[in-house]
């Protein structure tokens, strides 16, 4: 047993977990369950998240992770994902059903919204692009279907607020939260009248805004039944779990980080916040840092998400093993550079450098003697080329130039994926031991918050970490020539798409 832990409760998409974490940065501990939408009652086609299922996983997850690491617990954090939340009442109680990001109800609203505000404005204000899963449209989706759920409700409360309250009773909002809604003045950190408007609504349907590492409240006595943390531990301000997985990336000032899970988001951590056209057309998002005072321009795209993909469609029959990705890898690395002529476009959800085009996913080269094996590796290369699109525009748009890149997330631990992107980016891919880069950020402001730390820079220096480094090899020049050639396939696309 260790004297003293800090607790991150992490939602994720597809498994929410408890991680018990050291000042140094080791994981004591960790326990998970799966996680996974729901279609809302009376419909087959509107996802939500149930949110009481997930708050009973999450409990349960946390008394394992206690009956392993101790009940000596510094500060709890929460963490989850972007843009998704609900209307509550003042007991918290919710007044319609959180809406999951992968539901569709909300592309009409996507279309139909450059119609009072032009896109290019939106950008401009929010740093956001119009993206279906947007909190804001969430919203006017509601004002046009379900206004009572509006009106009966107090405030909006983001993932992270939820539960948060329920570990705390109070409301609030954190801040890389708030700039996932595309409703808020990335340049001034404060609410949109002119966007909420459009769904009816003014800043004080918001709760108290925190800053990452501030104390929120402590742990009620009925939190403390539910998951076994002691009642009166301090729960300190988290929110969306990219910000905290690229400062808990440790990426020195002149890296460029790549978070990679379901989604793969590559970003920088600038001390500024600029517009720019050229970040707007390539698809850029723009999000506020963790830190106060610096911005997090990046892209967003699917990437975990389109290997999930070749699994589920390429390798059903390995479904059972518990080897299935170190086996598909296996199978890819056996394809040499190019997939004998198959090339992968992994635009399967609409962002991301292929924004623009408006193409969806699509594979070519097929032949008589086309394999599993030839489709993975395309997935794997095509992917690859959708990060130097987005380095390049990241590159342009901010006058930044990536010495290295660090990756986090999942994706981290692929090997040829970051042989790939060594490769494809003519970069050193850099890999560290600290698996929980959302996990160790969220923690990182929990020891300033909580005072183990007197700064971030302070709280970073005392975590024990090693890294890998993946470098170009000659294969370099032929991806250079793949990259040419993938680059002008959505040109080509972009009619029959638009038709």
């Amino acid at each position: 047993m260790v004297k003293e832990y800090f607790l991150v409760l992490d939602c994720g998409a597809t498994s929410v977990r408890a991680v018990a974490i050291s000042p140094q940065g080791e994981i004591l501990a960790m326990a998970a369950f799966q996680n996974a939408p729901k279609y809302q009652e009376g419909s087959v086609h509107y996802l939500v998240w149930d949110l009481e299922e997930i708050w009973g996983k999450l409990c349960q997850a946390t008394q394992k992770v206690i009956a392993s690491a101790g009940r000596e617990i510094r500060a709890v954090s929460v963490t989850t994902f972007g843009a998704d939340g609900a209307p509550v009442r003042t007991d918290g109680s919710l007044t319609y059903p959180v809406i999951s990001w992968q539901c569709s109800r909300t592309e009409q609203w996507a279309r139909r919204i450059v119609e009072l505000v032009n896109a290019r404005e939106i950008f401009r204000i929010t740093g956001y692009q119009v993206i279906p899963f947007n909190t804001l449209l969430k919203l006017l989706w509601l004002r046009e279907n379900a206004p009572e759920a509006l009106d009966e409700a107090r405030y909006f409360l983001m993932m992270p607020g939820l539960f948060n309250f329920k570990l705390t009773g109070e409301m609030t909002m954190d801040y890389p939260s708030a700039s996932t809604t595309m409703m808020m003045d990335i340049r001034s950190r404060q609410w949109s009248e002119r966007l909420l408007s459009l769904a009816g609504l003014t800043p004080d349907f918001f709760p108290r805004m925190v800053k990452s590492g501030e104390i929120i409240g402590t742990v009620t006595k009925i939190a403390s039944e539910e998951t076994g943390i002691p009642a009166g531990t301090p729960v300190t301000s988290a929110g969306h779990d990219t910000q905290f997985a690229l400062v808990g990336s440790l990426a020195k000032d002149d890296e460029l980080i790549l978070s990679s899970g379901t989604w793969e988001i590559a970003a920088l951590r600038i001390p500024y916040y600029r517009d720019s056209e050229v970040a707007f057309t390539t698809g850029m998002l723009v999000e506020l840092d963790a830190e106060e005072g610096f911005w997090n321009p990046q892209m967003l795209m699917i990437a975990g998400g389109v290997v999930e993909w070749v699994r589920r469609h390429f390798f059903a029959d390995l479904k059972d093993a518990s080897d299935i990705y170190e086996r598909i890898v296996e199978e890819a690395a056996s394809v040499d550079p190019g997939a004998d002529g198959v090339l992968f476009i992994p635009a399967f959800m609409p962002s991301g450098p292929l924004k623009p085009y408006s193409t969806k996913g699509t594979i070519l080269g097929l032949g008589l003697t086309t394999g599993r094996a030839h489709v993975a590796r395309a997935a794997f290369e095509g992917l690859a080329f959708q990060l130097r699109q987005a380095v390049e525009a990241l590159s342009e748009a901010f006058a930044f130039r990536p010495q290295r890149v660090v990756v986090v997330g999942g994706g981290s631990r692929n090997v040829l994926w970051n042989r790939l992107r060594a490769d494809v980016l003519n970069l050193p891919v850099v890999v560290t031991s600290c698996e929980e880069a959302t996990v160790l950020g969220a923690a990182l402001f929990a020891m300033v918050g909580t005072g183990y730390a007197k700064d971030l820079k302070e709280a970073k220096r005392n975590i024990t970490h090693t890294t890998r480094v993946f470098e170009p090899s000659p294969e370099r020049a032929i991806y250079d020539e793949l990259y040419e050639r993938y680059v002008k396939v959505p040109l080509c696309l972009e009619a029959y798409y638009r038709a």
